[in-house]
């Protein structure tokens, strides 16, 4: 039986070195797609159906982490995940668990033997990557690699010459560009220099969703969910006239609506 595999990761040369050493240590591996970003990785994964995905953890677009979360929503999802990462071993420890394996960069021939060895064996006794463990993990994860994070309750930022204090309630969306992140309540714009990602760090993921890599959504204050002829959606927000962007990556989180 041929074992298929997706390799993401965001720097060339590990990449291949990668692939390299899977193509000696695992002859009968197929990669089916090598890709660096975790957008790009989150495509490969659906549309090949792999068996197995090598993740780094930091990458453009998304992260492994994010990729792995979108995967874990979805209860189809049947590939074994290995995390690349470059976290010492105590971050690491958060990934010793039966879903998923790790490798630390620089990649070593006997940490990628042994991480070959435990896949072929859990793929040899018909283990499955359930997605509720996957699911776990991630909450595990985060509360390890983030252990000091703090809720975020407000919001300093500029509206005209002024400084004003937002509650994070009121925020309807954040929105990015290249210099600042918009703040959109139902009364003002303000902007901040706080990146999207620093500040899904300090929200509650359950009321506030990331929906595409430069924007979050207050999922209290969506009004209505469309989808175009291609499937792709947008997203209303109540008392405001944009229309929000939904990336395909994100798109399984309005699946219900």
């Amino acid at each position: 039986m041929s074992i298929t595999a997706v390799i993401a990761e965001d720097e060339p040369i590990l990449r291949a070195q990668l692939k390299a050493k899977l193509a000696r240590l695992w002859p009968q591996l197929r990669i089916v797609a090598d890709v660096g970003d975790g957008e790009a990785a989150l495509q490969a994964i659906e549309e090949h159906q792999p068996d197995l995905a090598f993740l780094d953890i930091q990458m453009p677009e998304m992260t492994g982490v994010e990729v792995a979360r979108s995967l874990a929503s979805n209860p189809q999802h049947k590939c074994h995940l290995v995390f690349v990462t470059a976290f010492d071993q105590y971050a690491v420890q958060a990934f010793e668990a039966d879903a998923v394996d790790y490798v630390l960069k620089p990649y070593s021939d006997e940490r990628l033997q042994a991480t070959v060895e435990r896949l072929q064996a859990r793929i040899g006794q018909g283990a499955a990557a359930p997605a509720q463990d996957l699911q776990a993990l991630m909450a595990r994860l985060s509360a390890t690699l983030a252990p000091q994070a703090q809720p975020l309750r407000w919001i300093k930022a500029s509206v005209g010459q002024n400084l004003r204090l937002i509650a994070i309630d009121d925020v309807l969306f954040f929105q990015s560009d290249e210099k600042y992140t918009l703040v959109a309540t139902a009364d003002c714009d303000a902007l901040i220099r706080t990146p999207i990602k620093e500040i899904l760090e300090g929200i509650d993921p359950a009321r506030f969703w990331q929906i595409h890599r430069s924007t979050i959504v207050n999922v209290a204050a969506v009004e209505a969910v469309t989808r175009d002829f291609r499937g792709q959606a947008t997203v209303k927000v109540r008392g405001r006239k944009e229309n929000l962007s939904v990336s395909r990556p994100f798109s399984h989180l309005f699946k219900q609506m």
